[in-house]
């Protein structure tokens, strides 16, 4: 489980690095970003891992979404790996920006060519984890996710499908019900097959219909003027719907005039990150 850094800056008193390591769930090479809160160099921390979104890597969050200021005061550790296996020599796996790199929609793939490679359920909740708590002053019974869009599809599936594991969950802009919009209907075929019973495992709506652990506080941000909350790609009513009825208490806020783009990450991280912390750090 060697680590090779590949960058360090000082930020917010700390230091956000970037390492690359070889995964064995996904048999390549894969780069994570990592901040490292001042508090971090004398005490354990609790750990948020960040999920991005279609055709991101490790370096839109860290470089975007303004994060590292509140994470410090808090103490917190931000993990934000990337969003699919890189370079697995797969036909077609850059033919679409929507799957195949830089779109692993954080299942377990179980058909050819994507099964091999296509692990990011299992490298997110379990060799992720394992790496950070080996080589960084982590407290591992905190830890915590969120993400944007896919990202936040990725965090929600996580939190419901392992009651206890994350201490809270957020997201932006989430898909909510992959298995009933455009984007979770390609990528679930390819990576899932034909057989949409199979696909039940990994949609944030069924899974919360079915979900009977501690409680989970979600904390969802959309904004109002997504051009793909309007084309019905992310569908957070059918997830509140279900929420509702089960009372899982989400906190839904539509932000009105904001967008699907990274400004709007920006504009609402703060509230994101103090709500992992009033969790973690408790």
């Amino acid at each position: 489980m060697a680590l090779t850094q590949v960058s360090s800056n000082k930020c917010a008193g700390g230091f956000q690095k970037v390492f690359e390591h070889e995964s064995t769930e996904l048999k390549c090479k894969m780069k994570f970003a990592v901040y490292l809160p001042p508090k971090a160099e004398t005490d354990k921390c609790p750990v948020m891992y960040w999920l991005s979104g279609l055709t991101c890597t490790e370096q839109n969050f860290i470089t975007k979404a303004g994060s590292q200021l509140t994470a410090a005061e808090h103490g917190l550790i931000i993990v934000a790996p990337d969003t699919s296996p890189r370079g697995c020599s797969i036909e077609g796996e850059d033919e679409s920006w929507d799957f195949g790199t830089g779109a692993g929609f954080y299942v377990d793939a179980t058909q050819e060519p994507w099964k091999t490679n296509y692990c990011m359920y299992s490298y997110i909740t379990e060799e992720l984890p394992k790496l950070i708590n080996a080589n960084f002053p982590t407290d591992p019974d905190k830890m915590s996710i969120s993400g944007h869009s896919m990202g936040g599809h990725g965090a929600l599936i996580c939190a419901l499908k392992n009651p206890g594991k994350y201490k809270a969950v957020s997201a932006f802009a989430p898909i909510c019900n992959p298995m009933q919009c455009p984007w979770g209907q390609k990528a679930f075929s390819g990576y899932l097959g034909s057989d949409r019973s199979t696909w039940e495992a990994y949609d944030a709506t069924v899974l919360a219909a079915s979900y009977s652990g501690p409680q989970l506080d979600i904390l969802i941000d959309q904004g109002r003027d997504d051009q793909f909350l309007s084309a019905s790609q992310l569908l957070p009513d059918n997830l509140i719907a279900v929420c509702s009825e089960k009372k899982i208490p989400v906190v839904f806020r539509l932000q009105p005039g904001y967008d699907h783009s990274y400004f709007f990450i920006y504009s609402f991280i703060n509230d994101h990150i103090k709500h992992h912390a009033k969790y973690l750090n408790a």
